[in-house]
């Protein structure tokens, strides 16, 4: 029973399929024709640039890739249908007149744009279209490529001619549909010279990663070993034009009248023979782009327009025929071409061969080593040898007369085993030191030499012949040298190893690095502008990722420096000290990150940075000394505030008061309220007051200052009376010290020598301690004194 059923189930599947296999040939016979102007959304009348720019932004809003609506493949089909019938001339005129496009079929409605005959059950029903391995097409046995194939043969010609690659793979619905239009650009573009693979994704998945193919169909570019892929509507116009971009720019020069003579006089420049294309076309053929790519290493290209009116002369000049398109060669003698072709439809194969026999100049400059190899081969066989007329010359003024006697004595050459170079004594120094006669003064002369390449590794047979200076003396010797070679190759008795050539039209590592990172950034931005997000992800996840943690680490360390401030910020009621710029009284706490205190010197050179552009909640602690007392007071006042160095917020400064006393002066006296007490207890207010010893705790951006001054604690060390210490440390306690800071007033008559220097500083680093809580006194000042004037030594 269970079988019947099977059976049965089977029979009525199998019925189903031939039943839909035969609806869309009724539906598409049954339905209405579609419009192609309807669909684009253009008049009848529209041009082809409207029709273009319509169907650019119909493509870009309808590709299934990025628009996930359902309908959006179909229509996609249509919109690139209905711009492949407008924009071909012919199939325009052939649907305005009959309704119809080029197929045999109406221009239906069908999922897969316009029907193929590949594309239904044509033969039986099980023989599929599909791309099986018994049943491949035409490309997939003739083109395809494998993995060493590719890397071995294509990457390698690709730097002479572009190649078309195709991504398939069996069962694949678009490919059948891109089928027709992929014949029909193959057959053109492998009559013009390009390449043209087949990878099948089932059989080459290694080839098909490795050129960065994920999804089939999909058509790619490889040029100079470079792959660019497809984004367009595959029709035949835009591969066409995809073939031609992927060419660089300016293979081709466009010549006229005006640029002749900089275009056909540039061979000396260039050390290449130069071609010229007279046609009536406007556009450059595709034909000679490719042709000029596959010689541009040997040859300079220029395209004449016949039809303009700027290249008459130029056509006079030359004698063209305009009813045939015209090429020249022109090599020394820019007046006469050297070679000609003409004919109305040129073949690949005929430009070739003129190409291949027109690649050097009559007498080229070696500058480099494959045109060496190329000019002067390798003996092979006694019948094929070939012999080298080489000039060692120079590139001054002075020897332009011997140059252009070798030149023209090289165009009277009629012998094929002989060929004649020149080379620059200066720029291939090695070889040139080698063939040279002797090595004394006569070597600066210009000489001819006769060589015959042996083996790949550098041996040559020579004899230098003469030097060169273009008399008939010269010419004569050489004639009769070339006629002994002719008989009796052997006497070219010398023999060496020759160096390998500079090559003197090298790009310089940086011009080569720039080339090369503008290729990567374009590539980078053609894959993220055209790929698929599914494409992008991997790469998309490794910048994200790349991205997340480098912020994450900043983030961390942003944190854990914030905590570390909030550690360092004073604990107040009120947070007034935080809002006035005090450093906080946490700020002592963090250890010193050096074993010694950095002091440097406040001068008009410092100045500004240290002071006057202080950051906002930094201060400068700043010891006013004298030279005599320079190297005690600041061994003193390292030692007090070696422990406050650990805080961010502190700078240490000196200042000199022997060069800069008026700066000083005149700060105290903005500080007015400091120095009350000590003009108050003054006789007459005349005495100069001494500030050696003094310390300034200066805010610059707040502009206030706090003062320390010199305290004598009576723990002296030399036995001074005990009337100079009970005045300067029993009338007054430390607490009423650290309250007002306002100290007993010593003599002032007192010497240096009765108050020791070093004693000065005892208890600065109780005073930096309430520096640091912010409860010191603050004396604003209008504005910081300039520290332009020197006190000039006494």
């Amino acid at each position: 029973m269970v079988t019947v059923m099977s059976g049965s189930k089977m029979s009525l599947l199998l019925a189903v399929v031939l039943v839909l296999s035969v609806l869309p040939g009724v539906t598409t016979q049954a339905g209405p024709e579609m419009d192609p102007y309807k669909i684009l959304g253009v008049t009848r009348s529209a041009s082809q640039a409207e029709i273009k720019k319509v169907y650019k932004r119909l493509a870009k809003e309808w590709h299934p890739d990025k628009n996930k609506n359902p309908g959006a493949e179909d229509m996609f089909i249509k919109i690139t249908k209905s711009y492949e019938i407008l924009s071909s001339e012919e199939k325009r005129a052939n649907y305005d007149r009959y309704g119809q496009t080029d197929d045999t079929q109406p221009y239906g409605s069908s999922r897969y744009g316009p029907r193929h005959d590949s594309f239904y059950f044509d033969e039986s029903f099980f023989n599929f279209p599909f791309n099986s391995k018994n049943h491949r097409d035409f490309a997939d046995s003739k083109y395809t490529l494998h993995f060493n194939q590719y890397v071995n043969n294509v990457v390698p010609d690709s730097y002479k001619r572009p190649y078309l690659i195709k991504i398939t793979s069996d069962w694949c619905f678009s490919c059948i549909h891109i089928e027709p239009v992929w014949k029909e650009v193959v057959q053109e573009m492998e009559s013009l010279g390009v390449g043209v693979g087949v990878v099948d994704v089932g059989y080459e998945r290694r080839l098909a990663n490795h050129l960065g193919a994920h999804r089939t169909p999909s058509i790619l570019g490889v040029i100079n070993g470079k792959v660019t892929f497809f984004h367009y509507a595959v029709a035949k116009e835009h591969l066409r034009q995809f073939v031609e971009d992927l060419l660089p720019q300016r293979l081709v020069e466009r010549v006229t009248d005006q640029n002749e003579l900089q275009f056909l006089n540039s061979w000396h420049e260039h050390n290449k023979p130069h071609v010229l294309l007279f046609d009536q076309v406007p556009v450059v053929p595709l034909l000679y782009k490719l042709t000029a790519f596959a010689y541009k290493d040997y040859l300079q290209f220029g395209y004449v327009d016949q039809g303009l009116s700027e290249t008459a002369n130029l056509q006079k000049q030359f004698n063209i025929n305009t009813y045939a398109p015209t090429m020249l060669v022109i090599k020394e003698n820019t007046d006469k071409p050297a070679d000609i072709i003409q004919a109305k439809g040129m073949k690949k194969q005929i430009i070739d061969e003129f190409m291949s026999n027109n690649k050097f100049l009559l007498a080229p400059r070696l500058v480099s080593q494959r045109l060496f190899d190329e000019l002067c081969p390798v003996k092979q066989f006694h019948r094929r040898r070939k012999f080298c007329v080489l000039l060692i010359t120079h590139d001054e003024e002075s020897f332009s007369f011997g140059n252009q006697a070798f030149l023209l004595f090289a165009s009277t050459n009629a012998k094929e085993v002989v060929r004649f170079a020149y080379v620059y004594q200066q720029l291939q120094q090695p070889l040139c030191e080698i063939l040279m006669q002797s090595k004394d003064s006569a070597q600066s002369l210009p000489q001819v030499v006769i060589l015959e390449r042996r083996n790949a590794a550098g041996k040559a047979l020579f004899k230098p012949v003469t030097t060169w200076n273009g008399s008939e003396e010269d010419k004569q010797c050489l004639v009769e040298e070339l006629e002994r070679l002719q008989k009796d190759p052997s006497i070219l008795v010398h023999d060496a190893m020759l160096p390998e050539l500079n090559n003197e039209f090298a790009s310089m590592f940086v011009i080569r690095w720039i080339y090369t990172s503008y290729d990567y950034l374009s590539e980078v931005i053609d894959d993220i502008l055209h790929n698929n997000w599914r494409e992008m992800m991997p790469l998309l996840s490794l910048i994200f990722s790349a991205l997340f943690i480098l912020f994450g680490t900043v983030v961390i360390q942003a944190f854990s420096d914030s905590s570390e401030d909030k550690q360092t910020k004073p604990k107040t009621k009120d947070g007034t000290q935080a809002e006035n710029g005090s450093p906080g009284i946490g700020a002592s706490s963090r250890p010193p990150k050096k074993n010694f205190v950095e002091v440097t010197e406040l001068t008009d050179i410092t100045y500004v940075s240290n002071l006057v552009k202080l950051r906002p909640g930094h201060m400068n602690i700043v010891l006013v000394l004298t030279d005599a007392s320079k190297n005690i007071l600041l061994s003193k006042f390292a030692k007090e505030v070696y422990s406050f160095t650990g805080s961010l917020t502190l700078h240490f400064s000196f200042l000199n008061i022997d060069k800069h006393s008026e700066w000083i002066n005149t700060l105290m006296e903005y500080a007015h309220d400091a120095m009350q007490t000590d003009t108050d207890e003054d006789d007459g207010g005349n005495h100069k007051v001494d500030y050696t010893g003094y310390v300034l705790a200066l805010n610059g951006h707040k502009k206030y200052i706090c003062l320390f001054k010199p305290i004598y604690t009576g723990e002296d060390h030399d036995n001074k009376s005990s009337e100079d210490e009970g005045g300067t440390s029993g009338g007054r306690p430390r607490s009423s010290s650290r309250d007002d800071h306002l100290p007993r007033k010593s003599n002032r008559s007192r010497s240096i020598s009765t108050l020791q220097i070093h004693h000065k500083l005892d208890r600065l680093g109780l005073w930096m301690e309430r520096l640091m809580e912010g409860t010191l006194p603050r004396f604003y000042i209008p504005a910081w004194p300039g520290l332009d004037k020197i006190t000039p030594c006494k």
